[in-house]
C-alpha cells in the first residue's frame, strides 16, 4: 500500500495545488512535506490520558490534505474555478427494455447457475469460485451505476465494499447479532459512509471528483488499517462465518445468487425509473437539466449512496463467504480492479460490468493458480482484450448483434 501511495503522490500534489498551476503544485508539495515532518516530530502525544500517534498519520497525510483542500476550495489551492460546461456528453443510444430473447437468455442462465453446484459436484472449488464471481459482478455493477449513467468517476469505490464487509463482521463479533441480521444491516453501514463522503464529492466534477473519492477511500482504509483494537488492524477480522444452515457452500452459494440477482435487477430497474432518466439527463447536459428544475447535486448524491449500498451488499456477502475480512478488501487496488471490470465489459452497456467482472475474476483466479508471474500475464491478457474490444466485451457483442439485425432487416426488405 505505501507503494501505491507513493505512486499517486505526484498526481495528488497537482490536484491539491490546482490543475494548471505550477506555483500551486509547489505550495502543495511544501505543505504536505511540512505536515509530514511535523507529524514525525510530534511522534506519540498523550492528552487527557489518551495516547495518539501522529507518526501513523504520515501514511495518509497527502489524502487528508487533499480532502480538506478540495472541500474548502474545489479547484485546488491556486487553481481557477471551473465554469459549468455548456457542451453535452457524446450522444448514446437510449436505454431500451430487455428484448424477449434477452429475457429468455437470462432465464436459462439463471437456471444453469441454480444447478451449478450439482453440475460441478466433482469439483467443489467451482462453487467457491462462483461465489467470488457473483460478488464481483454486483460490486462492478454498483460502480457502473455511477460511472456510466451518472457520469461520476470514482477511484475509491472499494471503500464502500469494505464498509459493508467490516460492518457485517463487527455486528456478528462485537454486537452478537445473528449472521442473517448482520447481512441485512451491513450495507447500510456502507450507505452511511457514502452519505457523508458523497455529500462533499458530488460538489466537484472531473478529476477533482475522482481524486476526492480516492482521498476519502484512503482515509477510511488508513483508519481500518491502524485501528488494531476495533478492526483488527492489518490482520483484519477472522471467524466471521455464515449461520449454521448456510455452513454448506451450496446453501451459501444459492443465498449469494439470490442476493446478487436481486441486486442486479434492482439496479437495472432504477435505471429505467424516472430517477434513472433524471440521473442520465444530469450527466448529459448540466445546463438543460438545471433549466427544467432537476436538483443535479441531490440526484448525484442519491446515486452515490445507492451505488455504495449495493457495493456494501457485495462486501458483506464476500466477508461471510471467506470467514474473514482484511484492509485489503477496501484498498486502492480493489477500486482499480472494479474500474478494470467496468471498462473491460463495456461502460455503455448494462451487461458490461457483469461480463467484465466475471472475465476479470476468472482470469485472475485461473492465471494466479498456474504461475508465479500472474500479475504480468494478467496485465498482458487484459491489454489484448482492451485492444481487441475497444468498446468492451459486452459492447462489442452488442454492436455485432445490432449489425446482424440490421443486415437481416435489410435482406427482408
Amino acid at each position: 500500500m505505501p507503494a501505491v501511495v507513493a505512486a499517486d503522490a505526484h498526481a495528488l500534489v497537482v490536484v491539491v495545488g490546482g490543475m494548471g498551476s505550477i506555483p500551486g503544485a509547489y505550495v502543495a508539495a511544501w505543505l504536505i512535506a511540512a505536515i509530514k515532518a511535523i507529524c514525525y516530530g510530534l511522534g506519540t502525544v498523550e492528552w487527557l490520558g489518551v495516547s495518539f500517534s501522529f507518526s501513523k498519520l504520515t501514511l495518509v497525510v497527502e489524502f487528508l490534505v487533499m480532502a480538506v483542500v478540495l472541500v474548502v476550495r474545489p479547484w485546488g489551492l491556486m487553481g481557477k474555478q471551473q465554469g459549468i460546461s455548456r457542451n453535452s456528453a457524446p450522444p448514446e443510444d437510449p436505454l431500451r427494455a430487455a428484448s424477449k430473447h434477452f429475457q429468455i437468455g437470462v432465464g436459462v442462465l439463471l437456471l444453469a447457475l441454480i444447478g451449478l453446484p450439482w453440475i460441478t459436484a466433482s469439483s467443489p472449488y467451482m462453487t467457491v469460485l462462483a461465489i467470488d464471481l457473483l460478488t464481483a459482478a454486483l460490486f462492478a455493477a454498483s460502480l457502473h451505476f455511477i460511472m456510466g449513467p451518472a457520469g461520476m468517476h470514482s477511484f475509491g469505490h472499494a471503500a464502500y465494499f469494505g464498509l459493508g464487509a467490516y460492518g457485517g463482521a463487527l455486528m456478528v463479533r462485537n454486537l452478537g447479532l445473528p449472521m442473517e441480521v448482520a447481512l441485512v444491516l451491513a450495507p447500510f453501514n456502507a450507505a452511511l459512509g457514502a452519505i457523508i463522503c458523497g455529500w462533499f464529492c458530488v460538489r466537484l466534477s472531473g478529476v477533482y471528483l475522482a481524486m476526492l473519492t480516492l482521498a476519502f477511500a484512503q482515509i477510511i482504509w488508513s483508519v481500518t488499517f491502524q485501528w488494531d483494537y476495533f478492526t483488527g488492524g492489518s490482520n483484519g477480522l477472522t471467524g466471521v462465518w455464515p449461520a449454521e444452515w448456510l455452513a454448506d457452500k451450496k446453501a451459501y452459494y444459492l443465498l449469494t445468487l439470490a442476493a446478487v440477482a436481486l441486486g442486479l435487477y434492482q439496479l437495472r430497474r432504477l435505471l429505467f425509473s424516472p430517477f434513472g432518466y433524471a440521473m442520465r439527463a444530469s450527466r448529459d447536459s448540466v445546463l438543460r437539466a438545471d433549466a427544467i428544475g432537476l436538483n443535479i447535486k441531490n440526484i448525484q448524491w442519491l446515486a452515490f449512496v445507492l451505488a455504495a449500498l449495493y457495493a456494501g451488499v457485495a462486501g458483506a456477502l464476500f466477508a461471510f463467504s471467506k470467514g474473514s475480512i482484511s484492509p485489503d478488501g477496501m484498498a486502492v487496488g480493489r477500486s482499480v480492479d472494479g474500474l478494470v471490470m467496468v471498462l473491460l465489459g463495456g461502460l455503455q452497456t448494462l451487461a458490461g460490468p457483469v461480463v467484465g467482472a466475471v472475465t476479470f475474476t476468472w482470469l485472475q483466479d485461473s492465471i494466479a493458480r498456474n504461475t508465479d508471474y500472474w500479475r504480468a500475464i494478467l496485465g498482458g491478457v487484459i491489454l489484448l482484450l482492451v485492444l481487441a474490444f475497444p468498446q468492451g466485451i459486452a459492447g462489442a457483442a452488442q454492436s455485432l448483434a445490432r449489425r446482424l439485425g440490421n443486415r437481416s432487416a435489410g435482406a427482408k426488405a
